[in-house]
């Protein structure tokens, strides 16, 4: 087993310069679509460092020039303050309120390399996260060992790389965040885990519906610890008491990973994808479809070859290491399998056919709606499935448990 100072893939400096270089490759992967279209987002950034640099903080919350105000919690503004400092350097003029839709090259280059650089935060959690997996039998390759496969998962993440690298957004720090806050209660540093997710909540209050996870989990593992052995290894998954345990700390648990499927991904659940084979197909079904939902958001001609390419590298690798992982494991029933080619066949009715039908033009919803129904048919499902894998499975004697 692992012990708490291994590293991803191995141990020693090889396992760590293995690990660096699937974040150097990803990272250079980020630099190539700095050229790519990007959305309102960017300028919704850009109005922020302009508020927070150029008015008192008193006054951020208010200013109104602009339709995106600034509506995140103070954290991220003052995230954005700190930014304005860097982003001067750059060009000044992208820091004045009235220069609403400004995007000179020196702007667009800072905002796409001030992702890329607070991606650091994730790369560092996601390396932490790794080192709580549980290895395999020193005698296996190295790709096929779960932490190996979990970090490129994560690292390689296609709905990160186009949510925050073409769309533009900073989720990648922000699940750094998350990260590091689940990999500090692997580690049993309680505190710092919650601390760290206190800190988040005051950067994005979306991640608040994770909240009841972190409470149930507490209240369990940390504050009714009361003449409890400790495990024997606190340092893997299996020991982690969100995978064994009572109904309501299991849901806890599966809330990490499920909540966030819906808008930015099952980013979280690929921490138990590598552990069960009930969990890997939750994951692929999960992952796969909610990749695809991300699609609309990029909808211009020259980004519709680099979605499809890099979902599709995503995709395989995704289902070819986990059923390495499981080979002795059949991940998705025939239905399922159904499911997720029909999403083949969905992409050329909506991007290559129904362009040249004559209902383009009376009704151009039609694509967005039957991308988010099937996508939403399919995460409902994976919801049933894995409402079902809470379920308590059949008793066991006392002698055999124990």
């Amino acid at each position: 087993m692992a012990a708490s100072g291994a590293v991803v893939g191995g141990g020693g400096r090889g396992g760590r310069l293995g690990y660096l270089s699937l974040a150097l490759g990803v990272s250079l992967l980020k630099c190539l679509l700095i050229p790519a279209y990007y959305s309102t987002d960017f300028e919704v950034h850009r109005n922020w460092l302009a508020i927070t640099h150029s008015l008192p903080v008193s006054q951020w919350y208010y200013e109104a020039t602009s339709e995106w105000t600034l509506d995140y919690p103070p954290f991220f503004a003052w995230f954005e303050y700190a930014l304005s400092h860097i982003a001067k350097v750059f060009d000044p003029e992208m820091l004045n309120i009235q220069n609403l839709n400004y995007a000179s090259p020196k702007t667009v280059l800072f905002q796409r390399f001030s992702v890329i650089f607070t991606d650091v935060l994730f790369i560092y959690a996601v390396y932490e996260c790794c080192k709580c997996i549980e290895g395999k039998k020193a005698g296996k390759e190295l790709t096929e060992k779960p932490a190996f496969i979990l970090s490129i998962l994560l690292l390689w993440n296609f709905g990160l790389l186009i949510v925050d690298h073409i769309h533009f957004q900073y989720n990648g720090f922000l699940f750094g965040l998350m990260l590091l806050s689940i990999a500090r209660l692997f580690q049993k540093r309680h505190l710092e885990g919650a601390l760290l997710f206190a800190i988040l909540l005051h950067f994005k209050h979306i991640y608040l519906y994770v909240a009841p996870a972190y409470g149930i989990y507490l209240l369990r593992s940390y504050c009714f610890t009361a003449n409890k052995p400790e495990p024997t290894t606190s340092n893997n998954f299996k020991a982690f008491p969100f995978q064994e345990g009572s109904l309501p700390c299991l849901l806890g648990s599966k809330l990490l990973g499920f909540v966030q499927c819906f808008g930015q991904d099952a980013l979280h659940y690929r921490l138990l994808s590598v552990g069960k084979p009930q969990d890997a197909a939750i994951y692929l079904l999960l992952t796969t479809t909610g990749h695809y939902s991300l699609f609309p958001l990029l909808f211009t001609a020259p980004e519709f070859p680099i979605k499809v390419l890099l979902m599709l590298l995503f995709t395989v690798y995704s289902f070819s290491s986990l059923k390495t992982l499981f080979r002795k494991e059949k991940l998705l029933n025939w239905m399922e399998t159904i499911y997720l080619i029909g999403l083949g066949p969905l992409e050329i009715c909506c991007e290559l056919v129904f362009p040249f039908t004559p209902w383009k033009l009376k009704y151009p919803f039609i694509p967005l709606f039957l991308t988010s129904v099937y996508c939403a048919a399919g995460i409902t499902y994976a919801w049933f499935r894995l409402s079902i894998s809470l379920l308590p499975g059949p008793a066991v004697g006392k002698a055999k448990l124990q």
